[in-house]
């Protein structure tokens, strides 16, 4: 057949990719030609094959990444300040409302179930569906716009569920006066918790996933400093826009029968957050400039299952198809479509949607444990045991301000309830704090671990942890010894105590930068002799961290409950979790080199 000696074979050495470097082999000439997808544009000379005058390009199903300015990533990435302030907006004020909605103290760490269980599944759905998106507006960019307006709805429904509640039938007495349950307000409360849980996790993969689609080789880091930057503006922002409590003086209209001062805070509060995301939204869309695929995609190995050894094997056993003398242009450029591809199964094909469905990147995260290092296990277990002592402070560290601290109490008299409101602005303005002292701190962590170690670094902020959470029973059990009626039937609290608080709230910044960069960093370097199964470890990783949230939020209400309420109980236990972390770190984390590659950290 003509032109037969000329064909050539793409060989895609997955496990030994390094570079997104795709190796060119001819099969009767010994010479070697490689395509680097990472140059910005393929260079006459070339594409043009010796004896073949066939042209070949760079895939332009992969989006060649270019060297954009400081201020273009900057602006592409704004969506995560926006996100972020909802996110800190749900983190400090939705646990105490749910409460003023009839829901008691041991229940409403229920609704947290939807969090872990969507970053589980929905977030590792949501980006390979992003990497295989073919849209003219680009990858992410829809992810990003589809799940801002997911947010919006979400937020909308979550402020106005008492009007809703009122609208559809729960009880006409004013706010003031009723405490009981509203049913169907905390039915539409929770459909727009478990919608936000769920549009977050949409928007936050593919926000990362573009900000690395933008930045070149030589960017990533200043990228990932931009990304955490706008992050941790949008948590201070949304922080303090919850410790604020004269939202409803400035928007008394948002005041009803059905919705008193704390429910117009929280109204007033998400309704700022809408607009601030939609903005940012609009800035990220309009500045981040995507490369959209094209409709032809060539096989490449998907990245849930690189660990797998397996799946190497059978993609280097498939058969190639060798179609001769067949160009096709694609957007100005000629494919040489003499290049031998796999062929794929015909069950691939058809069930294309399940293999990157829910159950598929499950099975593939639970499977890929076997073939994890072995020193990756004991990571797992360090993990879940830091993140069973986070989760309960997460869960009640504002209602533990409210009840223990300034013991107010959300279902009673008016007195009660404006000092648990009160409680739970100074719980927003701790975590304000804390977010504070964690952006500082995420820049002592590099040379912390140059000196010390990673595993040392991890294990010390775990000890610090079992400190903080120790110090907040012990702080309970002062205020409450200080009077005779209990925790429930106290109004007021002593100064010095609020003081002692907040600066428990700032302290746990510092372990908190930590707990969202080192284990990250430790996996990446435990997993980078796996060849590109590092991005499947980080998704076993968050097993170990979705697993013990879905833990704290199925347990922490009851075991509370049997101890009479209040949060003591959990945060005894989340101080123990947090020491066994410390100990288990010391015993069995492997020593690791002092580098340290940043890999950032998140909110949320």
């Amino acid at each position: 057949m003509a032109g037969k000696n000329d064909s050539v074979s793409v060989r895609v050495p997955y496990r030994n990719l390094k570079d997104t470097e795709v190796e060119m082999t001819g099969m009767d000439d010994e010479a070697h030609h490689r395509i680097d997808l990472n140059s910005t544009a393929p260079s006459p000379s070339s594409s043009k094959q010796s004896g073949g005058g066939g042209d070949l390009s760079p895939p332009q199903s992969m989006p060649v990444p270019n060297q954009n300015t400081l201020m273009t990533l900057i602006l592409s990435c704004t969506v995560a300040a926006g996100v972020q302030f909802g996110w800190a907006l749900q983190l400090s004020l939705l646990t105490p409302y749910i409460q003023t909605l009839g829901i008691g103290h041991a229940f409403s760490s229920f609704i947290w179930l939807c969090g872990p269980i969507t970053g589980l599944v929905v977030q590792p759905c949501v980006g390979i569906w992003s990497d295989k998106c073919s849209l003219k507006m680009g990858r992410r960019r829809p992810f990003i716009l589809a799940g801002s307006l997911m947010i919006s709805v979400s937020v909308v429904l979550i402020g106005f569920s008492a009007d809703i509640g009122y609208l559809l039938g729960d009880t006409h007495e004013h706010c003031r006066t009723f405490k009981g349950t509203r049913t169907r307000a905390a039915f539409v409360f929770i459909i727009g918790f478990w919608l936000l849980d769920l549009a977050n996790n949409t928007v936050q993969g593919p926000a990362r996933a573009l900000l690395a689609d933008l930045s070149g080789p030589d960017q990533r880091n200043t990228a990932n400093a931009v990304f955490c930057s706008w992050m941790a503006v949008g948590n201070i922002l949304g922080f303090s826009a919850g410790a604020s409590g004269n939202w409803h003086r400035w928007f008394p209209f948002l005041l009803s029968r059905s919705c008193c001062e704390a429910c117009g805070n929280l109204k007033a509060a998400f309704l700022l957050a809408v607009v601030f995301l939609l903005f940012c939204t609009l800035v990220t869309i309009h500045f981040a400039k995507e490369v959209p695929l094209i409709a032809y995609q060539p096989m490449r190995v998907s990245d849930s299952a690189p660990l797998l050894e397996e799946h190497s094997k059978s993609l280097s056993d498939r058969p190639v198809i060798d179609n001769a003398n067949q160009n096709r242009a694609v957007n100005g450029y000629e494919r040489d479509k003499n290049v031998r591809l796999p062929i794929p199964n015909v069950e691939e094909v058809q069930n294309g949607g399940f293999q990157d469905g829910p159950g598929a990147v499950l099975v593939n995260l639970l499977t890929s444990l076997r073939h994890l290092p072995p020193a990756m296990h004991s990571v797992l277990i360090v993990m879940a045991l830091t993140w069973l002592s986070w989760f309960p402070f997460f869960l009640f560290d504002t209602d533990w301000m409210g009840r223990e601290v300034y013991h107010g109490d959300p279902s009673g008299n008016l007195s009660e309830v404006h000092t648990y409101d009160q409680g739970v602005r100074q719980g927003a303005f701790g975590l304000l704090l804390n977010s504070v002292v964690l952006g500082v701190s995420s820049f002592l962590i590099e040379p912390m671990c140059k000196r010390m170690g990673s595993r040392l670094v991890w294990a010390m902020s775990n000890f610090i942890v079992f400190a903080c959470m120790a110090g907040t029973a012990i702080i309970s059990w002062i205020s409450v010894g200080e009077y005779s009626k209990g925790i429930e039937h106290v109004i007021g609290g002593n100064d010095s105590i609020k003081i002692a608080s907040l600066i428990v709230f700032a302290l746990l910044g510092f372990p908190l930068a930590i707990t969202y960069s080192v284990p990250f960093s430790v996996t990446a370097e435990l997993t980078a002799d796996a060849g590109g199964g590092q991005g499947l470890a980080i998704g076993v990783l968050n097993l170990a961290i979705v697993i013990p949230q879905m833990i704290v939020s199925l347990g922490a209400g009851p075991w509370d409950a049997l101890f009479g309420g209040g949060n003591i109980p959990a945060f005894v236990l989340a101080s123990f979790a947090a020491l066994a972390a410390g100990i288990f770190a010391l015993r069995r984390l492997p020593d690791l080199s002092n580098s340290f590659t940043s890999t950032g950290f998140h909110f949320g």
